[in-house]
């Protein structure tokens, strides 16, 4: 009991000194939204820093975990510390792939309650990314939003034309259940990630209502 105490304490110490520190809790908000959040790996120091050799539904933090189905797990993440002047959140996430024998590789984010709570299929889903790659690959963010037995699904590719990218998932040509949305994740799949190192120095997330017809 005292060490978890001890540990948040530390956790909360470190997420203070972080640098950048200014505007570390800061999200960019759309305008008109009802809902923004940055996961706490991108936010805050993280207990385990890393992790080697990843076995598949690996977890670092507690809402982000890798998922893959390679046999030789050559593959590493970390968190690291952000220190250019341009970056706004105080963490990112650095992934490194050396040889991969598998067929898929995802990053899983789960996302907070506040995220499905009131949500309608009016809305818009919005995921804004920092993203580095030493050589370029294909990378798709995927939606999932569980409503009772059925999981609907919604897809985009990154547009890894800049840095910073960011796409919406908009929830009106999806078949979802208003009244029976139970949780929600998004995946990052990472097409060919063989012998490559991906760093998201940000993600964030946020919700808002779309337009009218």
């Amino acid at each position: 009991m005292l060490r978890s105490h001890l540990d948040k304490l530390i956790g909360k110490a470190d997420e203070r000194l972080a640098m950048p520190a200014i505007g570390s809790a800061n999200v960019v908000r759309p305008h008109n939204s009802d809902w923004a959040w940055r996961p706490e790996l991108w936010r805050g120091s993280l207990r385990q820093s890393g992790i080697s050799s990843v076995k598949t539904k690996s977890k670092l933090g507690r809402e982000v975990a890798l998922f893959h189905d390679c046999k030789l797990r050559e593959l590493s993440l970390r968190q690291l510390r952000n220190l250019r002047e341009r970056d706004i959140a105080p963490y990112g996430l650095r992934m490194d792939v050396f040889r991969f024998d598998g067929s898929f590789l995802s990053l899983v984010v789960d996302l907070p309650h506040d995220a499905i709570k009131g949500l309608r299929k009016n809305h818009l889903i919005g995921m804004n990314t920092i993203v580095e790659t030493e050589k370029e690959l294909e990378i798709f963010a995927r939606l999932n939003i569980k409503h009772g037995p059925n999981t609907e699904q919604i897809i985009c590719e990154l547009p890894l034309t800049q840095d910073d990218t960011t796409v919406e998932f908009d929830l009106a040509y999806s078949n979802l259940n208003e009244k029976r949305v139970d949780s929600a994740w998004v995946d990052l799949i990472f097409e060919g990630p063989e012998m490559n190192q991906v760093t998201l120095r940000d993600m964030t997330f946020s919700r808002r209502p779309r337009a009218a017809f």
